[in-house]
């Protein structure tokens, strides 16, 4: 984790519940207000580029309409083993 040397002082308005959350996280972790806030922009900034990052449900149905990654061969492969475990778990009526 890298630490700007540099900080710039800026203000914000927080409703008193919000600002209750805060004070409480800093006690938790014995850190300052603005490191609670520091990390709390870092975890969002993170999750953001992660989202960005995750294909949309348009494109993961269309990966998994185009085989999932897996080759014809493993496809048939996958295919067959799961029909040899059904027919191994059929009852004599069902033959």
């Amino acid at each position: 984790m890298s630490y700007v040397s540099t900080l710039v002082r800026t203000s914000v308005s927080l409703d008193t519940g919000t600002l209750g959350l805060l004070d409480d996280l800093a006690k938790r972790w014995s850190v300052s207000k603005a490191e609670v806030m520091r990390r709390a922009i870092r975890r969002i900034n993170e999750d953001a580029e992660a989202e960005d990052k995750r294909p949309s449900p348009l494109q993961a149905l269309e990966w998994l309409q185009n085989g999932a990654g897996l080759t014809m061969r493993e496809g048939d492969d996958f295919k067959a083993a799961i029909e040899a475990e059904r027919a191994a778990k059929r009852y004599w009526w069902e033959s």
